[in-house]
């Protein structure tokens, strides 16, 4: 039986994981949007003013609450502001992290500017902030970065100005980004949807969306061209676990491939029932809590069973 494999212990409202192995340590380090379900209230601030959480593991099984990240802000920026959905990956030495970023905690979504900004790091620890991408509009959320086989970088994001669809960019270096275009539409063309992870596994490349009913699947062989997969209506996660902790939809989730499979972790609000209301309105109902599952490739179809009790990592 499956179950929460991670539960933020302060503020109970872990979210949008990524997952990356410390080279100099061994350890896994899980990075997450630290959201504030306990601030209560009926607007939207317990989604802003989030902090950057991060858990660490010997093996992605078994995970220990670290703290928040500091030194993410822009110069100028006093107070309490937002950092939502870390994308961190290490090339060549070093750390990236492309995170979404809003100066302040406002107490609504309409209106309030969002950007995708670039830190650095020796260590996953200190961080230095590089840029602030100028991407399709200043409405732009969840990155996601993948080494494409054509020789350049691409980032791929939600450009909620354009429909919520998902839009790329690429660059040779990780840090000069050029806006290549819409990659999967939005609304009203498509589903509209959120938080790309782009990963390969079993011959293929692989693009996950959040459409907020499940993930919804994409297949491509050279990361430009995408192809919805058939099987599901194209999606994987749509159905509920078994354990009464993950009932609900996997929302926003991180793929790490491990051999001939992969570790898909992602959350839900195990206290909210989707289908009675639109949104989550108590502190227990915006409460969420990180699970995985495991994931493959059968026949060509990217497959995921979320009724395992952890899909252990290694060392790639």
């Amino acid at each position: 039986m499956s179950g929460v494999i991670f539960d933020d212990s302060i503020e109970g409202g872990a979210a949008d994981p990524t997952v990356i192995r410390n080279q100099a340590t061994g350890e896994w380090w899980m990075f997450y949007t630290n959201r504030r379900p306990r601030l209560g209230g009926m607007d939207v601030s317990w989604i802003h003013g989030c902090a950057i959480g991060v858990a660490t593991s010997p093996d992605g099984v078994s995970w220990t609450y670290r703290g928040t990240v500091s030194g993410l802000d822009a110069v100028g920026d006093s107070g309490l502001n937002t950092h939502w959905a870390p994308e961190v990956i290490f090339h060549e030495g070093t750390y990236h992290m492309y995170l979404t970023y809003l100066s302040g905690a406002p107490s609504r979504f309409e209106g309030e500017p969002r950007h995708i900004v670039h830190l650095t790091s020796p260590d996953l620890e200190n961080w230095t902030r590089q840029s602030q991408l100028q991407l399709s509009s200043n409405k732009v959320i969840d990155a996601a970065v993948f080494a494409c086989p054509d020789g350049l970088w691409r980032l791929w994001y939600k450009d909620e100005a354009h429909g919520s669809g998902t839009w790329c960019a690429t660059s040779p270096d990780l840090y000069d980004w050029i806006v290549e275009g819409e990659v999967i539409p939005g609304s009203p063309d498509a589903p509209p949807h959120e938080g790309p992870n782009v990963f390969s596994l079993g011959g293929h490349t692989w693009m996950i969306v959040d459409e907020w009913r499940g993930q919804a699947v994409y297949r491509s062989t050279d990361a430009l061209h995408w192809q919805r997969q058939t099987a599901n209506n194209g999606l994987i996660l749509d159905q509920p676990g078994t354990d009464p902790m993950d009932r609900c939809f996997a929302r926003h989730a991180d793929v790490v491939v491990t051999g001939d499979e992969a570790a898909l972790f992602y959350f839900t609000h195990p206290h909210w029932d989707e289908a009675a209301k639109q949104a989550p309105e108590t502190r227990e109902e915006r409460r969420t809590t990180i699970h995985v599952a495991r994931v493959w490739v059968e026949d060509g179809i990217l497959k995921a069973d979320r009724n395992v009790d952890s899909v252990p990592l290694k060392a790639s």
